[in-house]
This record gives structure tokens, C-alpha cells and sequence, in this order.
């Protein structure tokens, strides 16, 4: 920040992380684009992956305690809940929105962090990367959707594709690549939205969401349903994502 108050951006940068920002070619995206219709509109778990996928499944970003991850299931627990696919964090633990009733933060010897809100955190996408490698056979060549409103980085210059509610840059690496944005600084933001060239899965997160969700084929979502180290429920494209 400078003297005036205002938030000092860096110039954009030809990486991003170990990632390519692709400013010359969105081609890559013209099928996210061109699906755009079948999304079900902003807030769907469609609208956060994209459409037409065989299946899909939640994965939900964990709360913490003494910053270890905690389990919603866990949390559920304490406040005699149970967790469904569609359940929202806020409601989970009996707080609203708006945060009213901050006195009542975090339950002793249960949680004390909410989820972290945002696209996949780095913990659960290490996990899930090599999920996602059992399922393309272009592990080597992916590419990524940041939302251009993180305000690290002046990309104001560079052209950007659109999904439904956010304007994306676009970025290219390997799978493994995908968590690279953390050698920028500890709490860089991974890119949003993740798909391999020959599209066999897509993976789409949200600044406003605690949840990341994925489409693919029945034998991923199997796959990510039996992961023990991911907290995952099976959803339909057109849920309501909170």
C-alpha cells in the first residue's frame, strides 16, 4: 500500500507461479465459452466446473484447529448436525453471513479457522493432483482460469475469457505445476479453474466459495469419493453451490 492508501500492483508477469499467462491465444477456452449456455447460470456447481461432464463431486475445503485441517463431518458432529452434499458452512455451524455473532467464533478443542474461502487450497490440491493424473492422458499439458480480480497483479492489459460471473486469465502448465502460485508468497491464490488438454476432467473453484468441484467421468468422482485424505460428495451439475 502506498502513501494515498491505495494498493500497489505489480506489473503483470509472463508467469505465474511456474505457470504461462497466455495472452495472445484464447483458443484453449472457446469450449468453456462456447458451453457457456449449458452452465445453468452463475452459481451452479456447472457454473463453477462446466457442463457436460458424467459426474461431479464437492470437495469440500477443511476447517482448522491450531492449524490442523479439520473435517466438516467432525464439526457436524460437535453441533449434532450431519453434513449432506449441499450443506452450507455457515448453517453447518449455526452462524450467518454477516458474521453477527462473532463472540461465538470457533468451538473450543473442535475449530477455530473457518474453511478457507477461495479456489483450492494448496493442501488439498496436492492431494488431488495425483487423482486427477489417473484420469487424462495430458497430465503434461493443462490449462487454468485465474480470476483477474485477486489485485496482486496488474493484468488490466491482458486479454481474459469469460465464465459464468468472472472475468479469467489464462495460464498453462503441467498438472504438477498447479500449486506452483505458493513460491510467489505462502497465501498466493491457486488458479480457479483447471482442465487438461484433452479434457477429460475440469476442476473450478471461487472466491466466494469454501468448496471446490470437479467434473469427469464416474470413475474419477469414484475415485475422489474414496480419497481418504479429501472430504468429497457426489452433486449434480445443476446444485446450488451456496
Amino acid at each position: 500500500m502506498n502513501d494515498y492508501g491505495m494498493v500497489h500492483r505489480e506489473p503483470a508477469p509472463e508467469r505465474y507461479g511456474l505457470l504461462r499467462v497466455e495472452g495472445d491465444d484464447l483458443s484453449p477456452t472457446d469450449w468453456i465459452t462456447r458451453g457457456a449456455s449449458g452452465y445453468g447460470g452463475f452459481g451452479t456447481v456447472a457454473g463453477v466446473a462446466a457442463p457436460g461432464y458424467a459426474a461431479y463431486a464437492r470437495i469440500l475445503h477443511p476447517a482448522e484447529l491450531d492449524e490442523r485441517p479439520v473435517r466438516w463431518s467432525a464439526v457436524a458432529s460437535a453441533y449434532g448436525r450431519e453434513v449432506a452434499p449441499g450443506t452450507d458452512w455457515h448453517a453447518l455451524i449455526g452462524m450467518d453471513r454477516d458474521y453477527q455473532n462473532v463472540s461465538e467464533y470457533g468451538l473450543p478443542g473442535v475449530w477455530d479457522e473457518h474453511p478457507a474461502e477461495g479456489p483450492t487450497p494448496p493442501a488439498v490440491a496436492s492431494v488431488l493432483i495425483p487423482v486427477l493424473a489417473r484420469h487424462t492422458r495430458t497430465s503434461e499439458r493443462c490449462w487454468y482460469g485465474l480470476w483477474n480480480g485477486y489485485g496482486r497483479f496488474d493484468f488490466d492489459r491482458t486479454p481474459t475469457f469469460e465464465t459464468p460471473g468472472r472475468d479469467e486469465l489464462l495460464l498453462s502448465g503441467t498438472l504438477a505445476e498447479a500449486v506452483s502460485p505458493v513460491s510467489l508468497e505462502a497465501f498466493a491464490e491457486l488458479p480457479d479453474l483447471w482442465w487438461p488438454q484433452d479434457r477429460a476432467w475440469c476442476l473450478g473453484g471461487d472466491v466466494d466459495l469454501v468448496s471446490t468441484y470437479v467434473g469427469g467421468s464416474d470413475a474419477l468422482i469414484a475415485d475422489l469419493l474414496a480419497a481418504p485424505e479429501l472430504e468429497a460428495h457426489r452433486v449434480a451439475p445443476g446444485d446450488a453451490v451456496g
